[in-house]
């Protein structure tokens, strides 16, 4: 790969120039520019980071977190753990001054014969020897700062952090290499993160919340890397794609933010020179306007795009923890523009402070088929090789858009005698219905850091096994720059910071009834089920956020004929009417175990009879699943063949109802 500058266009130019008028416009009544946090390049400052948001009550959906934000955090924070408080704060110090040295790590590398991309490291394999990233800057004014920074390795090299910010607190311009994730997930990104090299691009965005509603936004346009496979007038077209990105939030309340993304892949060759009109039209549009069908050939299609729901919920009290989801589509799918086909449903939990020396994260995501592979863009969404987006991209044969499923669990330590450790577990699954035999991945690794006067040394080993069952090994020893790490002993916490009152923990069980209205696309009209009747199990979790109402999230589990339906409430809300009567309203997404796992929306209503003993609540509910969507395969004997009169995938709408008791825990 070779870095190049931005050659900017005229629409480009159009946009620095309205978005340095609207800057000007505010300077006079905000604050400057912030700088940006660094993004898996310097894991353990960035780990305490999450920790510091996390128990500040602040819900992150995307990063790089602007250091403003996490300023803003740090008083909550430090009540409950002053030590890691006090090595966030040594490290924002740095950015305290005119110009500094934000960050450096430099790290030699001794790997195995067996060749694979390494998750989520700026586009980095396993067969490069040594790195090297740093970042500095230089605060020329509140409305200026220049950043310089690169990514280095194995004779690649990217200048990510490199860009040039300007503008106010609702409105900063950064032109450059600027990372992009789009998620609440730590561990991976459906739509976009780290896992290929850094994209030149122009950024708008804001790192305080606009108005009650806690608004926050960030759009950009990057300029992908040079293709020779961009399908156009029944051969092929060369050229760079573009990439445009969008993402919109709220924070209604705090420690719950709901956000919706979408990333589009366009131009390119003689692809390019399509007008705004067009990319609105595929923006709102995108069942119209960029799904090739009989009404619209696949040179008239705009582009490729993925679009995802988002949300974060954090939990105070004695453990406090955060729960996110993340459900995204890599098409749009049956009708209307708001259903996400080639659906993808990826959750986590994090907790940052567990028995005083201890944090843990757990992360899954499943997908089906599809994604970053594309009939228009042959390279699909990767950047030099890698897929922009989720590290699975990485782990598969070439253009094999094959579903699969991915878990994470990491746990971190920080012992008496000083330092910080670091376990790790990954692994991943590919569908069977690709014809290719893939074998399960497992990944391992083992981190230890240290300070020593100013820098932090130490080493991993990394081990496991990839989908091709090909072993693999690496150790790595690195010194980074940062003496933040020198205290030790126990957490100093302050118990009376937190409040258990806040947060109530329970299970449901009951029993529910269900009805499915089928389309199984085979020729045959839809028909629906009769009733069934089964157990019903939740685990979940709610916080007061107003004198009547409670934010929640919950994991359901039923039998829906024959089936396993797993749902998970991205948001379940309730409104109490004195002590004993409430109403609740639920919104999310469900996952229904078919011959290949099916997605949809999912949502409903309920009434709830409280305290009706000690900890004990009776609720009964009326849920809905839309368009419950998988797709058929001929690799599967009970899927009937695709023809074309039919459609590749099959729907389910699932109508029922609950009742249940729920026990606080």
């Amino acid at each position: 790969m070779t870095t190049a500058c931005i050659q900017w266009n005229a629409s480009t130019r159009r946009l620095i120039a309205i978005s340095s008028l609207l800057m000007m416009t505010c300077i006079a009544e905000a604050r400057g520019v912030s700088p940006y946090l660094p993004v898996n390049l310097s894991p353990e400052i960035e780990r305490d980071i999450e920790r510091v948001l996390l128990l500040g009550d602040q819900s992150v959906l995307t990063r790089p977190i602007a250091a403003a934000r996490v300023l803003e955090a740090l008083p909550t924070a430090c009540k409950r753990d002053s030590r890691l408080c006090a090595r966030v704060r040594a490290f924002l110090n740095r950015y305290m001054h005119g110009s500094g040295l934000a960050h450096a790590s430099v790290e030699a590398i001794y790997n195995s014969d067996t060749l694979h991309a390494l998750p989520n490291q700026h586009g980095m394999t396993s067969d490069s020897a040594w790195r090297v990233s740093t970042g500095g800057y230089a605060q020329l004014g509140d409305y200026l700062l220049v950043n310089g920074g690169v990514t280095a390795y194995g004779g690649d090299a990217t200048p990510t952090g490199s860009m040039l910010s300007l503008g106010v607190d609702y409105a900063q311009l950064d032109i450059g290499y600027r990372d992009h994730w789009f998620s609440p997930m730590t561990d991976s990104s459906m739509l976009i993160g780290t896992n290929a090299a850094t994209l030149p691009s122009i950024t708008l965005s804001n790192y305080a919340p606009i108005s009650l509603l806690g608004l926050r936004y960030e759009v950009f346009l990057a300029r992908m890397e040079y293709s020779n496979n961009i399908a156009y007038q029944s051969g092929y077209t060369s050229g760079n794609p573009r990439l445009a990105g969008i993402h919109l939030s709220i924070e209604p309340a705090e420690g719950w933010s709901l956000g919706a993304n979408r990333v589009i892949q366009f131009g390119g060759g003689e692809r390019g020179g399509r007008g705004a009109k067009d990319f609105f039209n595929a923006l709102f549009k995108p069942h119209d306007y960029d799904n090739t069908s009989a009404a619209l050939s696949s040179d008239q299609e705009f582009g490729n795009q993925v679009a995802a729901w988002t949300s974060r919920m954090v939990f105070p009290g004695r453990t406090p923890f955060a729960v996110y989801f993340e459900y995204a589509g890599e098409d749009s799918s049956f009708s209307g523009n708001y259903r996400l086909g080639n659906s993808a449903l990826s959750m986590g939990i994090d907790i940052p402070l567990l028995w005083n020396s201890f944090n843990l994260t757990y992360e899954v995501s499943e997908w089906q088929n599809g994604w970053y592979v594309h009939g228009v863009y042959g390279d699909g969404l990767t950047n030099d090789g890698h897929g922009i987006g989720h590290w699975f991209a990485d782990n598969r044969s070439t253009r094999d858009g094959v579903g699969g499923q991915s878990h994470m669990l990491r746990v971190g330590w920080e012992p008496s005698f000083g330092g910080t450790a670091e376990l790790r577990y990954r692994t991943l699954a590919n569908e069977s219905y690709s014809g290719i035999d893939y074998s399960r991945a497992h990944d391992v690794a083992l981190r230890y850091s240290y300070p020593i006067r100013q820098f932090l040394v130490g080493g991993e080993i990394n081990v496991g096994r990839d989908v091709f069952g090909e072993d693999y090994s690496r150790i790595a020893a690195f010194a980074r720059f940062g003496g933040e790490y020198g205290m030790r002993g126990p957490v100093d916490a302050d118990e009376s910071a937190s409040d258990n009152t806040l947060v109530d923990y329970f299970v449901d069980a009951g029993a529910s009834a269900s009805r499915v209205k089928m389309w199984l696309a085979d020729g045959n009209p839809e028909f629906v089920t009769d009733a069934s009747y089964a157990p019903h199990l939740a685990l979940g979790a709610r916080r007061a956020v107003s004198a009547h109402s409670d934010l929640g999230a919950r994991i359901e589990v039923d039998r829906i004929e024959g089936a396993t339906l797993i749902a998970l409430r991205a948001l379940d809300y309730r409104y109490r009417f004195g002590d004993h009567f409430a109403l609740t309203g639920f919104l999310g997404a469900a996952r229904y175990d078919l011959a290949t796992p099916a997605f949809g929306y999912y949502l409903g209503l309920g009434t709830q009879w409280r305290n009706l003993t000690r900890n004990l609540d009776l609720s009964v509910d009326v849920r809905f699943g839309d368009k419950i969507a998988r797709d058929k395969f001929a690799t599967i004997p009970r899927d009937p063949p695709n023809t074309p009169t039919t459609r590749p995938d099959q729907f389910y709408d699932l109508y029922g109802a609950t009742l249940y008791l729920s026990y606080r825990l």
